[in-house]
């Protein structure tokens, strides 16, 4: 494992503050969180490398158009967020995301619209800190392995969920914070596979109102 530890904080370190004790607290934390999580380093490593290549292939292909995109991966399923000025640069960064080697899936949740500001954003982040702080001292749910992102109001899930239960009880936590109008939810079980390739489109995964509960079917594997 010696030799995928290295790259792994080699990368992180890019990643991490410029700072040498940001860096070696990020480090520190990030490869810790790495280890716990399902897949362990092996995983990690080959995520944060597909987030790398992403990234470098936005930055060298128009940086600004790609300025309010996001990026979640979990065991080379990627999700996208984030908001774009037209449909073609939607396009492009979903076509983009599909090169590095790894990557199993694309769930394309970008939209085409004009950001919500100042307001929006400090809103969207409040939301994610706020699901983030809940479910980890929730000694029913194992937090660390779920990532959120919250874009206008709309929170996405992804990672892995040890139950039925446990899904079930992080998306209704999700639903009762204010101002949250929709939960996305792409989580999938222990030890469920991804499955083929795909990407994902804006009607195909299951938008879970507050009237409707999660069951296995609505999370979407093709």
């Amino acid at each position: 494992m010696k030799y995928l530890f290295v790259p792994l904080v080699l990368s992180l370190f890019f990643l991490s503050s410029c700072t040498a004790v940001g860096t070696a607290t990020g480090v520190g934390a990030t490869v810790g969180i790495a280890a716990a999580q399902e897949g362990g380093l092996r995983r990690a490593y080959s995520d944060t490398k597909i987030q790398i290549q992403i990234n470098d292939l936005w930055f060298k292909h128009n940086v600004e158009m790609f300025r309010k995109l996001d990026m979640t991966i979990n065991q080379g399923r990627v999700l996208l967020t984030g908001i774009v000025q037209n449909h073609e640069h939607r396009v492009e960064a979903v076509r983009l995301a599909w090169q590095p080697d790894g990557v199993k899936q694309v769930i394309n949740e970008i939209r085409v619209a004009e950001s919500a500001g100042v307001v929006g954003f400090a809103r969207d982040t409040w939301i994610t800190t706020r699901l983030r702080t809940a479910i980890t001292f929730d000694a029913e749910v194992q937090s660390i392995n779920y990532s959120i992102d919250t874009v206008q109001d709309t929170v996405y899930l992804m990672g892995v969920a040890q139950s039925q239960a446990e899904l079930n009880r992080v998306i209704e936590i999700a639903r009762t914070i204010p101002s949250v109008k929709q939960v996305v939810s792409y989580v999938k079980f222990v030890g469920q596979e991804t499955g083929r390739a795909s990407v994902v489109a804006d009607d195909e995964p299951q938008k879970l109102n507050s009237s409707q509960p999660a069951s296995e079917e609505s999370i979407n594997w093709n």
